[in-house]
């Protein structure tokens, strides 16, 4: 047990002194570590401060460097405003000196003005003098005058201005009343000649406008198939396009009646795509349609550019632009609008250049007159006037919306285009077969013109000639004067113009005549 305790305590001290031993070297390594990295540091520090030197050095070049340049820049600026300021100098004397000029100038001037001014008083004084003499010589006269003649000067005076007045007012009325001859000799000639060159020089073809298209039809087989089972193609294709297809025993036809041109070419090309393409059913002819409808669109917009790309008129608002191409698809008495109004525009431009006027502007008004013919929606208001507030809407001129809507006189004329766009519009609306009516309606104006002529009193006959032109009434002598005949002739014309629709206008001649019958026997 002895020899086991030393064993373990010999163990136990060695184990100590390793320990120890371990310690010791290992404090040996940090110590020199430590100085190592003392040394390192103390070596780093040092390359610091050179580095820091270094940079210093740099900066206080750079700052030497920039501050010689900023002394440089700011001696130049210096210099430059001392260069100014004495710029400014030199002006300022150069002014004083010529203020001093001037002032040694004006002073010689009002010297002289002032010795003008005398001499000039002296003068007056003399004139004074000799204005006295000369009316004082003049009052003399005068009544030298007043004894001799028997008159005062007042009374020679209104003698002198009455006799003036009468000779002017003769010589006013000879002149006026030579004129108004000479006006009567040329004027009607004159109007005659130029409405006659504008029509001659202006052609177009007669224009005829129906309600129903023919649709022309490959085989009779085709209309089964367009009534549909039971009718329902036939209903959708109306119901879609607003028109009448009326299906009868014309061979290889069946027939589109719609008042409305627009409807009715609609409808005309559907049918044509429906029965090229073969499939007939609601669904395709509600597509169709809807196409067709785009294309008509397209095409008036097209339609009314090229109308004013021909016309020569041009910054016309696009709004006015799409109403012009609507005119295609509209009439009037049988007369395609579009063509109507182009023949107008035609004979406006013309007509304004024989009388000296804007032929352009004329173009434009002749070309919109009758724009209220093709509202959207219907209206009850005048075409005239419709047209005319289109027009201000869209900006166009004065003269053209006043022209628009005075021509058929629905508002006072305050232009010169106006009565040329009347008188062209009843030009190309009476151009023989420009217009077209139905029998019917054409012999009931005739007889309403001739009634209306009986409603007065003293009237014996009445006879529409000249296609409704003329009205020629004759009355009863012992009722009716030769004044009363004069406005009996007016009173009708003012009724037919309130009372009846009509294309131009209509003469009304009034005869009278007094018959003396004696027999011999």
């Amino acid at each position: 047990m002895e020899v086991n305790t030393n064993m373990i305590i010999f163990i136990a001290i060695a184990i100590l002194i390793g320990v120890g031993l371990g310690i010791f070297i290992q404090r040996r390594k940090n110590t020199k570590q430590l100085d190592d990295a003392n040394a390192e540091a103390k070596e780093i520090l040092n390359q610091s401060r050179r580095e820091a030197d270094r940079i210093k050095s740099e900066k206080m070049l750079q700052a030497k460097e920039r501050f010689i340049e900023l002394k440089s820049e700011h001696e130049k600026v210096i210099f430059e405003r001392e260069k100014k300021i004495s710029d400014v100098e030199s002006r300022l004397r150069d002014k004083e000196n010529k203020l001093n000029n001037d002032l040694n100038r004006n002073k010689n001037l009002s010297h002289s003005l002032e010795q003008k001014n005398e001499s000039l008083q002296k003068r007056l004084e003399k004139l004074d003098t000799k204005q006295k003499e000369l009316e004082a010589s003049h009052k003399i006269q005068v009544e030298k005058l007043e004894t001799i003649s028997g008159l005062s000067a007042d009374e020679a005076k209104k003698e002198l201005i009455s006799s003036l007045e009468k000779k002017a007012e003769s010589e006013a009325i000879a002149f006026a009343q030579q004129s108004l001859e000479e006006a009567k000799l040329t004027v009607e000639q004159e109007a005659k000649k130029i409405i006659i060159n504008t029509i001659q020089r202006i052609g177009t073809e007669e224009s005829i406008e129906n309600c129903v298209s023919v649709f022309n039809l490959d085989s009779d087989d085709v209309k089964g198939r367009i009534i549909g089972r039971e009718g329902r193609n036939i209903r959708a294709i109306e119901a879609a396009t607003g028109v009448e297809i009326i299906v009868d025993d014309t061979p290889e036809a069946i027939i589109l009646s719609c008042f409305d041109p627009v409807r009715r070419e609609i409808a005309r090309l559907s049918m044509h795509r429906l029965v090229t393409d073969g499939r007939i059913h609601p669904a395709r002819i509600e597509e169709v349609v809807n196409k067709t409808t785009k294309q008509i669109q397209n095409e008036i917009v097209e339609v009314g550019k090229r109308t004013v790309i021909d016309l020569g008129v041009h910054g016309l608002n696009p709004e006015l632009i799409k109403i012009i191409g609507r005119m295609k698809y509209r009439s009037s008495y049988g007369q395609n609008l579009l063509q109507h109004s182009r023949e107008v525009a035609k004979l406006c431009g013309v007509m304004a250049s024989e009388l000296g006027l804007n032929p352009k502007l004329a173009k434009r008004a002749g070309l919109l007159h009758d724009i209220g013919k093709v509202p959207e929606e219907e209206t009850e208001t005048p075409h005239a006037i419709l047209g005319m507030e289109w027009a201000e809407k869209y900006g166009e001129k004065k003269e053209v919306c006043n022209a628009i809507g005075a021509h058929h006189d629905e508002i006072e004329m305050t232009s010169l285009l106006s009565p040329i766009v009347q008188v062209c519009d009843a030009i190309s609306g009476a151009r023989p077969g420009a217009r077209r009516q139905v029998l019917d309606s054409y012999v009931q104006r005739l007889k309403d013109l001739e009634n209306i002529a009986y409603d007065f009193n003293g009237v014996n006959k009445a006879y529409a000639i000249q296609a409704g032109r003329e009205l020629r009434v004759i009355v009863e002598s012992e009722k009716v004067s030769d004044d009363q005949s004069a406005e009996l002739s007016f009173q009708i014309s003012q009724k037919i113009q309130t009372d009846m629709t009509y294309p131009g206008q209509v003469k009304v001649t009034v005869i009278r005549e007094t018959r003396a019958v004696n027999v011999a026997k």
